[in-house]
């Protein structure tokens, strides 16, 4: 049997069925865990966090820790356009864990969902998070936000907002950087391997995930091979 545990949640479909904005938002959230010591973290709990606890001891998993990928409301929880998603601060009423953040996100983090300080647990890139003996790496990747992270597991790359199989997150928003982003996308991830499986943090294409083999070949972000070419596309 595989340890690795790893589960794609879709809100509005797996969680959150009768949610119009989640249907709407198609996030993605992810259970990753130990299967042997029965430890697991999600990946931007939001919508229905009670779902994603039922989720997890369903496979017999408990959870030990949220990861959280950047801080927009659809990832975290929080108010924007006139609605109020659950997210973070209501699985922190329902099971007391860290918050795994970059550093230059926790303060974004902070101010979104009202949580405090000694909730978090901030990281730099290249850090480790251990769940049970499963090692997940922080790949700090900003852009979309600040402190934008992407999770590296065994070959799996969860990457939140910063790379979709069709497309990348958005450079015209509060504190995005589309040179940043640039950088992160074709430097930092270029040590990824192809065989690695990209997992977006939406649903914006018809598959879920794909190879990121796939993904340089058929992204036209991976045609935008200079920086001028990328602002002139991106802005910024």
């Amino acid at each position: 049997m595989n340890r690795l545990y790893f589960r794609q949640v879709l809100a509005g479909r797996d969680t959150a069925r009768g949610d119009d904005v989640a249907r709407q938002m198609v996030n993605f959230q992810y259970l990753i865990g130990d299967r042997e010591t029965g430890e697991a973290v999600v990946v931007d709990p939001a919508y229905d966090v009670t779902g994603l606890v039922e989720l997890a001891e369903a496979d017999g998993m408990r959870l030990s820790g949220i990861l959280v990928t950047h801080y927009h409301p659809d990832h975290v929880g929080g108010s924007f356009f006139g609605h109020t998603v659950a997210g973070v601060a209501d699985l922190l009423g329902l099971v007391s864990v860290p918050v795994h953040v970059q550093d230059a996100e926790g303060d974004g983090v902070l101010k979104v969902t009202g949580i405090s300080e000694s909730d978090l647990v901030r990281h730099r890139g290249g850090d480790v998070v251990t769940v049970g003996e499963i090692p997940i790496t922080l790949v700090h990747t900003p852009g979309h936000t600040p402190g934008s992270q992407c999770f590296l597991c065994d070959g799996h790359l969860v990457a939140g907002d910063t790379l979709f199989l069709e497309g990348c997150g958005r450079v015209d928003l509060p504190g995005s950087d589309a040179e940043a982003l640039y950088h992160s996308i074709h430097r930092t991830l270029a040590q990824v391997p192809d065989d690695a499986v990209l997992y977006p943090g939406h649903l914006y294409a018809p598959e879920a995930s794909a190879p990121m083999g796939e993904v340089r070949q058929s992204n036209f972000v991976y045609r935008l091979q200079s920086l001028d070419q990328w602002k002139m596309f991106m802005g910024g």
